[in-house]
């Protein structure tokens, strides 16, 4: 996982404040469609969940979000400035799927090193470490670890910084269950101390962990829900049964196109 995160040293946004809101927002690439007509606001403070099939355009929107993907036409506020604004440097963190650390540092050395970017000291440098569960580990060189280990380094290196706003693409992929549900509660906690979340994941049972969902398929927004809104509206308690409806009810609605 890459990262781009700088601390904050104001308190979070007011809650009249979105922390992010999009507005008609297309993206192209070449003659094929990636984003079309997207439409949504989300909260300050909150964990959002942008799940969809591969190819729909998680990855796209997120780079949109922060300001370095090429937008077709629409609008992408965050924290009431335009996406990319230099004043949002201090206050947003992305951590995607591509590992970007020193591979001859140890994990201690990285997180320190990013730490002491943002002006974090050795107690929040230890705190991240835990939170992805490297804390054995944290002497040993990250060329040396297993790729779950090694992606967990970068996602460290992020959170020591604690942005305002932070964006994650499948943050926990290859995480056994036990972190993976540690991670969460560090989500949750992150999210009520105000840092807004958005977190991208192909597993659905992490859905339930959202606050809200943003539901995609080809570039389209199918639905802004909560995951009792999807559970209803797909007719199922099982969130990735009730997803598939959507999805079936939209194949239908655009003509039986796959």
């Amino acid at each position: 996982m890459s990262h781009l995160a700088l601390p904050h040293d104001n308190a979070p946004s007011a809650p009249s404040v979105p922390g992010v809101e999009v507005r008609g927002l297309s993206v192209r690439r070449a003659k094929a469609t990636v984003l079309a007509g997207l439409n949504f606001t989300i909260p300050s403070g909150r964990i959002t969940g942008l799940l969809g099939p591969s190819g729909s355009g998680k990855t796209t929107l997120m780079r949109a979000i922060v300001g370095v993907q090429r937008i077709t036409s629409g609008t992408v506020r965050v924290m009431d400035k335009d996406a990319g604004d230099p004043e949002l440097r201090r206050d947003v963190g992305y951590v995607t799927q591509a590992p970007s650390v020193y591979r001859d540092l140890s994990v201690e050395d990285n997180v320190r090193y990013f730490g002491a970017m943002h002006r974090r000291n050795r107690a929040q440098v230890r705190e991240a470490i835990d939170a992805v569960g490297l804390t054995d580990l944290a002497r040993g060189r990250t060329a040396d670890l297993s790729g779950g280990q090694f992606s967990r380094v970068s996602l460290a290196c992020a959170l020591v910084s604690t942005p305002r706003l932070l964006i994650l693409d499948e943050p926990t992929v290859g995480l056994d269950p036990v972190l993976r549900a540690e991670l969460w509660e560090r989500f949750a906690r992150l999210a009520a101390g105000g840092t807004t979340l958005i977190i991208s994941s192909h597993a659905m049972e992490e859905a339930s962990h959202c606050d809200t969902l943003l539901l995609l398929r080809d570039g389209r927004l199918l639905a802004q829900l909560t995951p009792d809104e999807l559970r209803s509206r797909g007719a199922s308690d099982d969130l990735e049964l009730a997803f598939l409806h959507l999805i079936r009810a939209d194949i239908a609605a655009q003509g039986g196109a796959a």
